[in-house]
């Protein structure tokens, strides 16, 4: 496949899939946490527990789909037919959401969501490198995340406002436009020819068809071959993303409790992570095709970290000291560094997928985006817990977060150390697999 060239607009409509992941992670990490402490009056750490619970649930069905969506075919190819099934879903029970007023019910939609965007979600990110050569695949993935940094853009920008007018507006946002993207996606999309078939086919080449003995062995493999690489980067992967999902997840709560702002204020400031990201997906790609995927990473970390200590070091005074208002909500010295970090987090999060999917061949691309998923999955499962036990044992101090999260970006630097492989293959080594 390595003969393609990169299709600029087929990967922007393909974008549209991470556009509307973006749209509803971005409005339910901010403000699902905001219903569970105003609606049901529970603490950090509990609320830290049920933000966790549909990720414990995407940790055990995305490795086994991203395995299954590798040996999938179907008429409309290996990866499409799951968004025909998730979107759909996920959209329903994020319009549903809102009107849960008991707790179980509550928790029942909210679990029922991740698992239908868990569904869709693996196979939907691993067809970009399906349908990209190795040499594009940090660009592509850059163009990617330009979409789905709209979606986080759209959903916090016009989503902040929306909720100050009805805290239900957000979600019904969140689930128009996943639909819309979608459609755009199975619309405009084609699937390479070789994985279309109109006959499952679920034993390429004598594998193993038990796909939970095929995702223990996948993940075994990770820690004990002899060239670790991949282990680190997965290894790096966990822990910047534990630092990030745990910050994401209270930083609507850190605005309200600790700086003082509005719910819909605080909400507001993520946006701006999210603009910069936007702008600097493409860039960010770029930059790595000139000076390797793992320098960019690596400056990309030492950014976020300095980032983080900034809203540490700062007090609460200087933090919210107001430049301007923008739709109603301050842009304060916090949305600055806010947007620093959003620099870092792009050099981060464009170029560690292409690095993992470039450590294997193309018929287990979906196995190895599954693996990064994997890892993900385990710290959304593992930040939000560590993060919210800590704040609630420390009397409500959400400040803390600005101390934990740079050690778990430091512990990522360590180990992007140990990466040597994942660059952008050449045509000759592409043909070699």
């Amino acid at each position: 496949m390595e003969s393609k060239r990169m299709n600029y607009r087929k990967t922007f409509l393909l974008g549209f899939g991470f556009f509307g992941v973006s749209v509803i992670w971005s409005v339910y990490n901010a403000f699902v946490p905001l219903i569970l402490d105003q609606r049901f009056g529970l603490e950090a750490g509990f609320i830290s527990f049920i933000m966790v619970l549909d990720n414990i649930a995407a940790l055990l069905i995305q490795p086994p789909l991203g395995v299954f969506s590798d040996r999938l075919r179907s008429p409309i190819g290996r990866r499409l037919p799951f968004i025909v099934v998730g979107a759909p879903v996920a959209a329903a029970m994020f319009g549903i959401i809102p009107f849960a007023q008991t707790l179980p019910l509550f928790i029942f939609s909210c679990v029922t969501l991740l698992l239908a965007m868990a569904f869709w979600r693996t196979p939907i990110v691993a067809l970009m490198p399906d349908i990209t050569p190795s040499s594009n695949r940090s660009q592509a993935n850059g163009v990617i995340n330009l979409m789905g940094g709209l979606g986080t853009v759209l959903a916090t920008l016009i989503g902040g406002p929306l909720y100050r007018i009805n805290p239900n507006y957000p979600f019904f946002l969140g689930a128009g436009l996943v639909v819309i993207a979608a459609l755009l996606v199975l619309i405009f999309i084609r699937e390479p020819k070789e994985y279309i078939s109109s006959k499952l086919h679920l034993a390429a080449k004598g594998k193993d068809t038990e796909l939970d003995k095929k995702v223990t062995k996948n993940i075994t493999n990770v820690f004990t071959q002899k060239d670790k690489s991949p282990m680190y980067i997965l290894l790096a992967i966990l822990f910047w993303f534990i630092a990030y999902n745990a910050l994401e997840t209270f930083f609507t709560l850190y605005g309200v409790n600790h700086l003082g702002l509005e719910s819909g204020d605080s909400a507001f400031q993520i946006s701006y992570i999210g603009l910069v990201f936007m702008v600097m997906a493409i860039p960010a790609g770029l930059l790595a095709s000139k000076l390797k995927r793992k320098r960019v990473i690596m400056a990309g970390i030492i950014i976020m970290i300095a980032s983080v200590l900034l809203l540490y070091i700062f007090p609460t005074s200087v933090l919210t000291t107001q430049y301007a208002s923008l739709m109603g909500s301050g842009f304060y010295v916090l949305s600055i560094i806010l947007m620093l970090a959003g620099v870092g987090w792009a050099m981060i999060n464009v170029n560690s997928l292409p690095m993992v999917v470039d450590m294997t061949d193309d018929e287990q691309i979906g196995t190895y985006t599954g693996l990064y998923y994997f890892f993900s999955q385990v710290a959304a499962t593992i930040g939000p817990v560590v993060f919210g036990w800590t704040i609630q044992l420390s009397n409500n101090d959400y400040r803390l977060m600005m101390v934990i999260a740079p050690l778990f970006l430091v512990l990522a630097f360590l180990m992007m150390i140990g990466v040597h492989r994942g660059e952008a293959k050449t045509t000759a080594e592409a043909v070699q697999e």
